[in-house]
């Protein structure tokens, strides 16, 4: 009999707070998330960064009242996964209730003012994470800080300044710190050891309000932090009674009970309803894998399903009771248990440190994660492996009906199948067994990247000894090595009765777990080898560690125990930055100081606007692309009709629909097409466009439209597209010097091949443009690009207009990094057709998936190289052939060559050299520039083959560097002069500041206590060339308004990205006209103000625009001159020259001099100078698992003289950590039928928080003389030049695996694929355990994803 749900007693009023006001929505649609809602009623300054719960950028405070405890609890959550209909009852705090850039919050202004804000799309997320912390803990640890941020990532900044600035709030340790020492002699709490009141600088008669300047924070004057001027949980909330709430909206239904009769009722009425705690697992799925879920029903206010009860024998928790509660509740109880029992809950502990993020535990439910039975759950495991049992009741049962209870170890029977019958059942309670004495528990998780990430392998595993150490009982569960969470039953029953200690019994242990957890190379997931090899470590660490804790006495040769049973512990990072090389002799007023950044402030509140928090302008429409499902395929057939009739939807447009030409390139070849005609090349290119009156609907009407294909070859590798000869047909060579005969006279000839791997943008702001029709034929684009002069020309081709008719304007962008220079087009595009056909304005902003996806990465290259020497170990010859991914079209991919191709003798003289380039055509979605262009792929090859060389003449590597390095005036291979060569000098300056031979000889000596960790350390030295490579890019424009109050208005074609350009901008022309900075004033870049912009690339942009700007100075400051002599102030002095009529505005212009360079004949000055630098990188590297840990980096640059140090020092580390997780975490993977597995940050890890240099020191080469640089102040570009430093920890990973392997019967060089993931440098260590893990390929089979280098 069909049961019935009475709905009289369910509201459809949804009643919350909203930064203090109340709000009352009567039945608010379902599928709205929280960042959705507060975003469309002008609260723009929350972001969409990902739309998974994996950047922070949505992060939001959601309060509430606990009315049992009387306590509000104030939790920080993902917006753009928290439903809306779920803050019923709460109070939604956002960042624009903290403060405004007139009056900001303590949190704001220090980010703001400690240089914690570049691009600013991530901070207010960044500040909203530290703000709930505060709002718990208002004096909390550097420790509680740095874990704070788990949940959020910065692609800018580096992380160091944030971090400062959240941690001027924390309380040092004062009673173990002196001068920056712990009482263990080792540098502790982020001080910097500089001194200050009691030792520190930051003074810990203050610590929480520091006043004045140190190496830590500018001369600033912070505001006092007090916690009792926070925002009150509104009274009116705590006497609010929960009610049922019930909402339908126009696809879903939502039911928030109250009870748990209530729940089995909805159950009983609606069997396929499902259930949603933090909406953690189904948001995803209804984003992503648009799985659509109804009626949805809310647990998180069920008082039955919360709790938590602690008896002697074990902990009972309500089912749905939030994983960050679950973590209190572990703690809390570790303090009222007896000491045998405490493994169990250190375990949980361990785990829960690491299951997702802070805003994720907050929100997700425990319930949730079992019940999903993902097969890379964190705690799934761990109750298998502590005998946990599940509670269970069905509809048709009542809440006080006895549960069905079920153990753990039967509950998991298939790929996200449990032993809960979704129809009818749901889990209410989880009693998990305190350990009993001999018994031992702990929990293993191996991922990518150590925070906010899903688990490679994890396991638990739990053994109950004997008195003789024999094994009574021993349980393993395994995540990520099974279709589900799976137990490893014939080796528990082998070991079962066995002496714990006994090595042939460990031997044969692990042998039985190949066998229980039998892998192919085409396994789902990926990395069978490794995940084998990961499964038997991780007991192999659990091993000793009971041998440990249970003071056996056994023979071993892993040397100190400590290390092989310990993780890798990670301490709370400092560093030192210093200006002084960069403001030597500057003899500058406002350039060469650190000016905050201008927009800092506004970007910390939220205030900055980028292109999609602009306000939508009347009869606007939402467009979603149409993209191609195949990597190589002819289009049969295109059908809209099902899609054209969703309701909302205004219309569909493709290659059929332009007026102009469809044809275009993003470099010098025009093979590509806005719409696909008749043939895809790649997944991701666009089909068509679907325009509808809202984001939703485009995007369901975009998924209706049906595509017939018939498939074709394609090709995804460099390989094999050398095997089927596939090139971009641009192909270059550059030769200096006789190499065959060189080649000939050389002692040793060396030959190898190096493989560099791609590299995602991941800009925080994804792509997004607003095109709008103006009428007649007049187009205005509101875009996040680099290039707005090369939209501004492509979309007028696009509509048959001339440029005149079409306007670019860019604000600012949420982060470039180059993947907005040339692929913004496509999308930019589609839109202007789209708005050119219906006369409406059209917006989009890509989600994350769709912009990688469609926006290409860095090439991934491959170099096969020889290099000869001499007697005496000098470099003679080089010959190399190389080879870059370009995609299927050419885009950048020749120029990105070119400059790989210049970069490929680093700093050494290889007199003799012949280098050729190749660009293969695959069929994945064009690469294209990323910051550094090819230099950082070029000199890793070199330093890859420096390495290895000098491993086989058996010299130190850094000692072959240096005898090799360029020396003052020597000609490189495109015969450019080295003039104000300071390479050497900088190099040794920084070895001696980093005490480096010291630190190398401790290495050595650490290195000889474990065979299952060791450190190693790497010296890199770079140098790059500032220029564009094509003659006419070098020049730039600027215009410059004065008022008649005074106030000036600049405007120039570089565009602020995060660089802090608009900033420094701002100082040249505050220097030149010798005004405050305060009275200029920037804009948007627009095409109708400066025209022929070159785009903001090549770390040009300064030296080119500021020269632009100094030369419209000049020229006020000539036709001021009267004035000025006159003795008048600057106001006077407008004023009266605007009475004179004398012109106050002035165009500026600048072409770089003395520079143009011709391939064929190998001659002209290719470079207008050179930045240069070196770094210093030193980790730790856990052997057993692939971890490893950055304990210190040293990064210096000769930058000339900087304009704002501050600025540039965010630069350094910000590339620097780029280039760090280009070659250790970042991994792009490809699916074998062309589609992008690594599709957001869930799969693809750019370096977080804790991944920073444990110490990270910045400082510049000091007594230098810049004679031939003829830059605006003698400045240097540093955008691109420090990320290739980066990779030192790359090659400090290679020299402690190097010490490893020869442990290990290795000795001779070895190949470290790039990037080093822990995958890679596990299976690099040549160790039994390893190499027992190796598998063959069947015939025809293929890896389950692979790299496209």
């Amino acid at each position: 009999m069909k049961v019935t749900l009475d709905l009289s007693g369910f509201s459809n009023k949804l009643h919350f707070y909203l930064n203090g006001t109340e709000i009352t929505i009567e039945n608010p649609d379902p599928d709205t998330t929280l960042l959705q809602y507060v975003r469309s009623v002008g609260l723009t300054g929350t972001k969409l960064g990902c739309a998974e719960g994996g950047c922070g950028a949505c992060t939001v405070l959601v309060s509430s009242y606990d009315k049992a405890t009387q306590h509000i609890r104030h939790l920080n959550v993902n917006g753009c996964l928290t439903p809306l209909c779920s803050v019923d009852g709460k109070h939604v705090i956002t960042i624009e209730g903290l403060g405004t850039y007139k009056n900001p919050h303590p949190i704001q202004e220090r980010i703001a003012l400690c240089f914690g804000s570049q691009c600013g799309f991530c901070t207010p997320g960044i500040a909203m994470s530290l703000y709930a912390l505060l709002r718990n803990k208002p004096t909390p640890t550097e420790e509680e800080i740095e874990d704070s941020f788990d949940g959020n990532l910065c692609r800018c900044t580096g992380y160091r300044p944030i971090l400062d600035a959240a941690k001027s709030f924390a309380v040092p340790k004062t009673s173990q710190i002196k001068n920056g020492t712990a009482s263990n002699g080792a540098s502790s709490n982020g001080c910097c050891g500089n001194g200050g009141p009691n030792g520190c600088c930051k003074g810990f008669d203050r610590p929480t309000i520091p006043q004045e300047s140190s190496t830590c924070f500018p001369s600033v004057l912070f505001k006092k932090y007090d916690p009792s001027q926070e925002l009150i949980f509104p009274p009116r909330l705590m006497k609010k009674v929960a009610e049922p709430l019930h909402f339908q909206g126009r696809k879903t239904q939502w039911f928030r009970p109250t009870t748990l009769d209530q729940v089995l009722q909805i159950k009983a009425t609606y069997p396929t309803a499902k259930f949603v705690g933090g909406n953690t697992r189904i948001g995803i799925d209804t984003k992503f894998k648009h799985m659509e879920y109804n009626p949805l029903v809310y647990l998180h206010d069920i008082a039955e399903l919360q709790g938590v009860s602690i008896t002697s024998e074990g902990i009972t928790i309500g089912a749905n009771i939030s994983v960050a509660n679950l973590q209190k509740a572990m703690e809390e109880a570790i303090d009222t248990v007896n000491e045998h029992q405490v493994p169990v809950l250190r375990a949980f502990l361990a785990s829960l440190k690491h299951f997702a993020n802070h805003q994720i535990r907050n929100s997700a439910s425990v319930a949730g994660s079992v019940a999903t039975a993902s097969p890379t759950s964190d705690l799934n495991p761990l109750f298998i492996a502590s005998n946990s049992t599940f509670s269970i009741l069905s509809s048709n049962q009542t809440a006080g009906s006895p549960a069905r209870v079920v153990p753990a170890t039967e509950f998991f029977v298939g790929y996200r199948k449990t032993a809960i019958n979704p129809e009818t059942d749901i889990l209410t309670k989880i009693h998990i067994p305190l350990t009993q004495p001999s018994e031992y528990i702990r929990a293993f998780k191996q991922t990518k990247r150590r925070d906010d990430d899903v688990a490679i392998v994890n396991a638990a595993i739990r053994v109950r000894l004997s008195q003789d150490n024999k094994v009574d009982e021993i349980v393993f569960g395994y995540g990520s090595m099974a279709a589900f969470t799976c137990q490893a039953k014939r080796t528990s029953e082998y070991l079962k009765g066995k002496t714990w200690g006994d090595k042939d019994v460990l031997e044969k242990a692990l042998e039985t777990l190949d066998e229980d957890l039998p892998m192919q190379i085409s396994t789902p997931g990926g990395m069978p080898e490794y995940r084998r090899t990961l499964s038997k470590s991780f007991f192999v660490r659990f091993w000793w560690d009971v041998i440990q804790r249970q003071s056996m006495d056994i023979t071993h040769n892993h040397g100190d125990l400590r290390l092989l049973s310990e993780e890798v512990h990670r301490h709370t990072s400092f560093g030192t930055q210093s200006d002084k090389g960069a403001t030597q002799n500057s003899e500058t007023g406002i350039v060469s100081k650190s000016v905050n950044m201008v927009s800092a402030m506004k970007q910390s509140t939220g205030e900055a606007i980028y292109t999609d928090d602009m306000p939508r302008i009347h009869n606007e429409l939402y467009g979603a692309l149409v993209l191609s499902t195949r990597a190589h395929a002819k289009v049969v057939s295109v059908d809209t009709s099902v899609a054209l009739a969703h309701p909302g939807v205004r219309g569909y447009f493709d290659h059929r629909d332009v007026p102009g030409t469809n044809t275009w390139g993003g470099g010098i070849l025009l093979d590509e097409f806005i719409f696909v005609i008749d043939t895809v090349y790649c997944v991701g290119q666009t089909i068509g466009i679907i325009v509808a009156d809202t984001q939703a609907i485009a995007q369901e009407a975009a998924r209706m439209v049906k595509v017939e294909y018939h498939d074709l070859p394609s090709l995804l590798t460099i390989d094999e597209a050398i095997a089927a000869d596939s090139y971009i047909p641009i192909t270059k060579k550059l030769v200096k010097g006789d190499v065959d005969a060189a080649f000939a006279t050389c002692a040793k000839i060396f030959e190898g091949e190096t493989r560099v791997g791609g590299q995602e943008h991941f800009y925080l702001e994804t792509q997004s443009a607003i095109v709008n029709y103006n009428g007649e034929d007049e187009v205005e684009i509101h875009a996040s690009t680099q290039s707005p002069n090369e939209i501004q020309l492509s979309i007028s081709k696009l509509l048959g207009l001339r440029a005149h008719k079409v306007t670019c304007k860019v604000k600012r962008l949420g982060g470039g990094f180059g993947g907005k220079e040339s692929r913004t087009l496509p999308m930019i595009g589609a839109l202007s057709v789209a708005a050119f056909r219906t006369k409406r304005p059209i917006r989009c902003m890509l989600d994350r998936n769709e912009d990688m996806v469609i926006s290409g990465q860095r090439n991934p290259f491959m170099g096969k190289w020889k290099v000869g020497l001499d007697e005496n170990n000098m470099l003679v010859a080089l010959d190399i052939q190389m080879y870059l991914n370009s995609g299927w079209s050419a885009d950048l991919s020749p120029a990105v060559m070119e400059r790989a191709m210049i970069q490929i003798d680093g700093v050494y003289n290889f007199h003799n050299v012949r280098v050729s380039g190749y660009c293969c055509r695959t069929n994945i979605p064009s690469n294209t520039s990323f910051r550094g262009f090819g230099a950082p792929q070029g000199n890793i090859i070199t330093e890859d083959f420096m390495t290895q060389i000098a491993e086989q003449i058996n010299v130190p590597v850094d000692k072959f560097r240096v005898m090799n390095f360029y020396k003052p005036g020597e000609m490189t291979h495109y015969n450019q002069e080295l003039l104000d060569w300071h390479l050497p000098k900088g190099y040794m300056q920084l070895k001696e500041k980093a005490n480096y031979e010291t630190r190398l000889a401790a290495v050595e000596e650490f290195n000889k206590l474990s065979k299952w960790r060791k450190r190693g350390m790497s010296f890199i030295p770079t140098k790059f060339g500032v220029t564009f490579p094509i003659l006419h890019l070098n020049q730039a424009g600027a215009l410059i308004h004065i008022y008649h109050d005074g106030s000036v208005l600049l405007s120039h074609g570089g565009v602020e990205m995060g660089q802090g350009l608009h900033t420094k901008m701002i100082q040249v022309c505050a220097e030149e006209l010798q005004i405050p900075v305060e009275s200029i004033h920037t804009v948007d870049v627009s095409t109708d103000r400066v025209a022929n912009t070159t785009s903001t690339a090549a770390s040009a942009s300064s030296d080119l625009n500021g020269m632009a700007i100094k030369n419209a100075c000049d020229e006020l400051n000539e036709r001021l001159a009267p004035y000025r002599a006159k003795g008048l102030s600057w106001t006077e002095i407008a004023h009266q020259a605007y009475f004179d009529r004398v012109n106050l505005s002035v165009n500026g212009f600048y072409k770089a001099p003395n520079i143009g360079y011709d391939w064929k004949t190998n001659s002209g000055q290719l470079f207008f100078y050179f930045t240069m630098g070196a770094a210093i990188s030193e980790v730790e590297v856990d052997l057993l698992t692939g971890t490893h840990t950055v304990l210190r980096s040293d990064v210096s640059m000769d930058l000339g003289r900087s304009i704002n140090p501050r600025v540039d020092i965010g630069q350094i580390e910000g590339a620097f950590m780029q280039g760090m997780g280009m070659t250790t975490t970042e991994e792009p993977l490809w699916f074998p039928d062309g589609r992008l597995f690594t599709q957001g940050p869930g799969a693809y890890k750019i370096p977080g928080f804790k991944c920073i240099p444990q110490e990270f020191n910045i400082s510049f080469f000091e007594d230098v003389t810049h004679d031939s640089v003829k830059t605006i102040y003698k400045s240097k570009g540093v955008g691109e030049p420090p990320l290739f430093l980066g990779s030192s920890v790359y090659f400090a990973i290679r020299d402690a695996l190097r010490y490893a392997r020869k442990e290990n019967g290795h000795d001779g060089t070895f190949s470290l694929p790039i990037p080093a993931t822990a995958e890679k440098i596990r299976m690099a260590v040549g160790d039994t355990i390893a190499e027992s893990s190796r598998l063959a390929s069947k015939s025809g089979e293929r890896p389950w994803v692979l790299q496209s280098c």
